[in-house]
């Protein structure tokens, strides 16, 4: 049975000013279809979900969809009305009985939050950082009961397991047709059966995931170089035949020498060929950082403890680990922003680093990208009486003649970051430390990086959400699974995940058997407050009757100290036990609070 059809673009196009993004694009999506959608920042990816959702109309041609489709889409802003709790983003004017029980809602909240708790869904909107706000929205969009998903960059914000979890989350819902954009590959290699390629305003449809992706392109480069071969052979002999001097040029017929310019005007530049760079021009010594039984905190927060590490001259290490675990605290740590409490670390003396942190630099808005890049320095060498200027190492990292003159203030923060990258390694550091380098950056910028990376002759730390980047350019990989403790990653990412799988069901389990345990005392110190109730109940009869006799007695004084005797002892029954009461039932609330 063919797939239901859910929408179609038919000749659509749309333009900015006059720069035209969609140029008469034609497709469609069917039922259960998986999109991943690539190409240059600004190129139109953003502007092609919108017009798909219905938030940007076509400048020309149609979007038809079926009737009944049911469409969500995750923008890069997100809003909400002022005031809204999560519970009222996320679950809307459900009832509680309608979702309290659902365990695919407890199952999202738990794979995007950690938990499912009051307190979580009772945080104002308004309060959140913007990634929690992202996986709020994301969390709508799963739970709501939609056909088509629509996704730009869902994958920001999240770390290695939580990217691992919306990839396994979306590829068991076979029924929900998914578009996503995203930098992360290898999240587009999971979920992704097609790619679009959003290239001078057209799409090009390619089958399978990046990976396939990648192999289509080279081969469809394959045979274009065939033909340019042939293209050429026919160029050289043009040429030649220009060459042949005035008279022979005067005397053939004016179009022939017109069809050689357009041949040679229509050749691309050569790609250059990739060189080996060696940023790394001061050398490194034998000892690059050393940490002897170190132990550091964040705050009150303790985040290892009585570690050692070593990290040597050439080392490509990739730091994986839990949100809050401490990966960025290590890194300010071995750069000596942070004091360990314990032990010590050991920077080597001919260390030069360079850290790449999620904050970006602040620069002057006026300069020009050139500019600030030449504030750092004018060339930079590459050994070998090799050296690159300022502006060939921008080219190199995505800044061309033209845009190298943008002022600093104009650029987006994709293009901070990579200016920030170029500042950096401007500078010939021998250790590079990254802290989330790939954010805001396109597919066609993060290869162009890893070609650079995979030259650099330095010693390397990286942290990124992006497992196909790091397993690019790293070689080991080390975790902090929230135990203050540094585990090494034989078997790469891979094992982490495995790993917290792992602790994760072994907490379930603890917790279980702690909730059983919790119950049956729960259940005897429930019984100890029923009988202090009614103890307390007999004794405070018991002082009824001893007040009456009271009266009854004032007259007998022997009676009446033997009654008195009698309510001072009874008082000081009756405070044991109200304080055992007490004792009791602050007991038992902490096992059922």
């Amino acid at each position: 049975m063919a797939a239901k059809n859910l929408l179609n673009l038919e000749a659509v196009s749309k333009a900015f000013d006059i720069r035209p993004l969609l140029a008469s694009v034609s497709l469609g999506i069917n039922e259960g279809e998986r999109i991943g959608i690539v190409g240059r920042n600004g190129g139109g990816k953003s502007t092609l979900l919108k017009v798909m959702a219905g938030i940007e109309a076509p400048d020309a041609g149609r979007v038809a969809k079926a009737g009944s489709v049911r469409i969500g889409i995750l923008s890069q802003v997100d809003n909400a009305r002022p005031g809204a709790l999560i519970r009222e983003v996320v679950l809307g004017d459900r009832e509680v009985h309608e979702w309290a029980r659902d365990s695919a809602v407890r199952e999202i909240f738990t794979g995007l939050f950690g938990g499912f708790t009051d307190d979580l869904l009772d945080r104002p909107f308004a309060s959140l950082s913007g990634g929690e706000r992202r996986r709020v929205n994301l969390a709508k969009l799963l739970i709501d009961d939609l056909d088509l998903l629509l996704l730009d960059e869902p994958t920001n914000h999240l770390d290695v397991e939580g990217v691992a979890w919306l990839a396994a989350h979306l590829k068991s819902r076979t029924k929900l047709s998914v578009v996503v954009i995203t930098h992360d590959r290898w999240f587009l290699d999971e979920v992704s059966d097609q790619i679009w390629e959003v290239v001078d305003g057209d799409v090009l449809s390619y089958e399978g995931g990046y990976s396939a992706y990648v192999l289509s392109k080279a081969e469809r480069s394959r045979q274009q170089s065939v033909e340019d071969g042939k293209r050429n052979m026919l160029i050289r002999k043009e040429l030649a035949w220009l060459r042949r001097g005035a008279p022979a040029r005067t005397a053939k017929p004016k179009f022939r020498i017109e069809a050689a310019n357009t041949l040679i005007a229509n050749e691309p530049p050569p790609r250059n060929q990739t060189e080996l760079l060696n940023f790394a021009a001061n050398r490194l010594g034998n000892t690059v950082y050393e940490m002897h039984q170190a132990s550091i905190r964040a705050g009150d927060k303790p985040i290892l403890d009585d570690v050692y590490w070593n990290i040597g001259p050439g080392d490509r290490i990739g730091i994986v680990g839990v949100n809050g675990a401490g990966k960025t605290t290590l890194i300010r740590a071995l750069l000596g922003y942070i004091k360990p409490t314990a032990g010590k670390i050991i920077t080597g003396v001919t260390v030069k680093p360079a850290f790449l942190s999620q904050h970006l630099e602040e620069l002057d808005p006026e300069w020009r990208v050139l500019e600030a890049v030449e504030h750092v320095a004018n060339h930079v060498q590459l050994g070998n009486g090799k050296e690159l200027s300022a502006s060939q190492l921008c080219e190199k990292l995505g800044f061309n003649t033209d845009s190298q003159w943008t002022p600093v203030g104009d650029l987006s923060g994709g293009e901070r970051r990579r200016l920030q990258l170029t500042r950096l390694l401007m500078d010939s550091p021998n250790v590079l430390l990254l802290d989330e380098p790939t954010n805001d950056f396109d597919v066609e910028t993060l290869t162009a990086l890893e070609d650079l990376l995979d030259s650099y002759g330095g010693t390397m730390l990286v942290i990124s959400h992006d497992r196909y980047f790091l397993e690019r350019v790293c070689d080991r990989f080390i975790g902090l699974l929230g135990d203050q403790k540094l585990q090494d990653l034989p078997g790469g990412i891979d094992q982490f995940l495995k790993m917290r799988q792992q602790s994760l069901a072994n907490q379930a389990t603890t917790s279980t058997v702690s909730n059983k345990s919790n119950a049956a005392e729960a259940r005897l110190v429930k019984k100890d407050i029923a009988r202090l109730e009614k103890q307390i109940e007999k004794a405070t009869a018991e002082e009824g009757v001893l007040r009456e006799n009271q009266i009854t007695y004032a007259a007998d004084h022997q009676s009446l100290i033997e009654i008195m005797k009698e309510l001072s002892e009874l008082h000081i029954r009756i405070a044991d036990y109200e304080e055992a009461w007490l004792k009791a039932t602050s007991k038992l609330e902490e096992f059922e609070g």
